[in-house]
């Protein structure tokens, strides 16, 4: 259980960081991404997206 949601939390981290270009191919606007405004500044949040890639990335290795 712990490394599901270390590996998660990672998974978040680095598609925030990412969020500017995966917004552009459409990854982020699922229901469920969170994007918050503070300040001027937006913080993505991309809980939902970030599921569904570990899903696909999940199915990906195990049929290789």
């Amino acid at each position: 259980m712990i490394r599901w949601l270390l590996t998660t939390f990672v998974a978040v981290a680095v598609l925030s960081r990412c969020w500017p270009w995966l917004r552009k191919v459409g990854i982020g606007r699922l229901p469920g991404d969170v994007t918050l405004k503070i300040a001027g500044k937006e913080y993505p949040f991309p809980f939902m997206s970030t599921l569904v890639l570990s899903m696909v990335l999940s199915f990906i290795v195990r049929m290789v």
